[in-house]
């Protein structure tokens, strides 16, 4: 007999802060491994970031079991009208590419399935779970650019998503590359 089916649940706002007991043990298993190599500092941070960043109107998590087992998270939240996130990279962007409505766009800061559950779809169903209904034009994250993470710029790319630059939050970060999807605009037809 199998696996049971892959289920994706999904959280809003501070109810994402009720999940971070399920999603560090998993943040601490994925991250470990190599090009990532989070040690305590890496885990400290994460748990600090994650609990502002569910704070950001319209935050979203989304979990995906086998079973009960958690395989995989994926969290981001709509960027906000201050947010720094153009402003981190390299390449120039106009201001009216830059300008951030909290409806624009979202900005996907965490996607990780465990090693046993990838390239079986997991990522892809959770990605879909958490654009779902949000009404956002386009999709954004930052990557790693080493070989090691190969398989996910695939994904990515497979998914729609385009380089456009690169950044280095702070200096004693890795550069890594600037994604987005641009997503089809909604077809109001008549009577709708």
């Amino acid at each position: 007999m199998g696996n049971p089916p892959i289920t994706v649940e999904r959280w809003e706002g501070l109810e994402c802060a009720v999940q971070l007991d399920v999603v560090l043990p998993m943040y601490k298993e994925i991250w470990a491994d190599p090009p990532y190599c989070e040690g305590t500092k890496g885990i400290a941070d994460f748990v600090d970031r994650f609990a502002q960043e569910v704070r950001v109107p319209r935050a979203r998590l989304v979990i995906a079991r086998c079973g009960d087992l958690p395989v995989g998270y994926a969290f981001g939240y709509p960027l906000p009208p201050d947010t720094g996130w153009w402003k981190a990279m390299d390449e120039e962007t106009t201001a009216q590419f830059a300008a951030e409505t909290g409806e624009r766009t979202l900005g996907i800061v965490e996607l990780a399935v465990r090693t046993g559950w990838r390239r079986q779809g997991v990522a892809a169903q959770m990605h879909a779970h958490l654009l779902e209904g949000l009404g956002v034009e386009r999709v954004t994250l930052a990557m790693r650019p080493d070989p090691e993470a190969a398989p996910a710029h695939a994904a990515y790319a497979a998914w729609g998503y385009r380089q456009i630059g690169h950044w280095r939050p702070a200096d004693d970060e890795p550069v890594s590359h600037i994604m987005l999807l641009t997503l089809p605009m909604p077809v109001h037809g008549a009577g709708q």
